[in-house]
């Protein structure tokens, strides 16, 4: 794409602060970026795969984002300052996805961490159903805001395959929403530190305050690291 070409020429040329204006749904912008101090600032839609391959810089959208932003992310900061819809966060190794909005189904699919690499991922609104699914490692906080007293602001099926890393809900979260594998536990310590770093990341990030009432919060982990086990036949042949 021409508009990818010209980002790719001018982190070439060594540009550390690039603005793209009037941005319509273009895909793969700043795709495998690797220049760990540049910045680029995206004023419009960008399209699906956002920073996909990311490593080191930090984008910052000032509206919506589509599908799989992050994807497979190795490193640095994607900032949106709007919603960003479906599968955020897919495969997910390392850095941070800050959403001042919601975002969609699927948010932090197959997450992982190795070593250091803790990455997250906080959402200022809702998500949709299969939250953390087949979650490895790292975390995932959904601080709910517009959410009414009582109602949920994540779908069902959270965590499903779970094996490994946490979920932090702020609202409710019933029993019933919980996929194979994930279980509600209570905070501990370490969890409030992580949190309030967390969110204090957010606010400077978006200029808000967020409340910090830790009963109102839930954290979501795995019963096991092998959730599946015994559910599959593995001397089964499939002709």
């Amino acid at each position: 794409m021409a508009l990818n070409s010209e980002v790719r020429k001018a982190i070439a040329e060594g540009s550390k602060r690039i603005i793209i204006d009037g941005v319509m749904g273009q895909r793969y912008i700043g795709s495998a970026a690797k220049a760990k101090d540049l910045y680029v600032a995206i004023k419009g839609t960008p399209g699906n795969d956002l920073g996909a391959f990311l490593d080191g810089p930090t984008i910052e959208v000032f509206g919506n984002a589509q599908d799989m932003t992050g994807n497979t992310m190795s490193s640095g900061r994607i900032v949106v300052h709007g919603n960003a819809w479906d599968v955020t966060g897919l495969s997910l190794r390392g850095g941070r996805i800050l959403v001042r909005g919601s975002s969609g189904f699927r948010v932090g699919i197959h997450m992982k961490e190795f070593g250091k690499e803790r990455p997250a991922i906080v959402i200022g609104g809702t998500t949709g159903d299969y939250l953390g699914e087949y979650m490895a490692g790292g975390n995932i906080l959904v601080l709910g805001e517009g959410v009414p007293e009582g109602e949920s602001p994540v779908g069902s099926f959270i965590g499903t395959g779970i094996h490994g890393g946490s979920i932090y809900v702020r609202g409710k979260v019933e029993k019933h929403q919980l996929g194979m594998g994930a279980s509600i536990s209570d905070l501990g310590a370490e969890d409030v530190k992580l949190l309030d770093e967390l969110i204090t990341d957010f606010e400077n990030a978006f200029n808000v305050k967020v409340e910090r009432d830790w009963s109102k919060f839930t954290k979501i982990k795995p019963l096991s690291s092998r959730p599946f086990t015994g559910r599959f036949d593995s001397t089964a042949i499939w002709n």
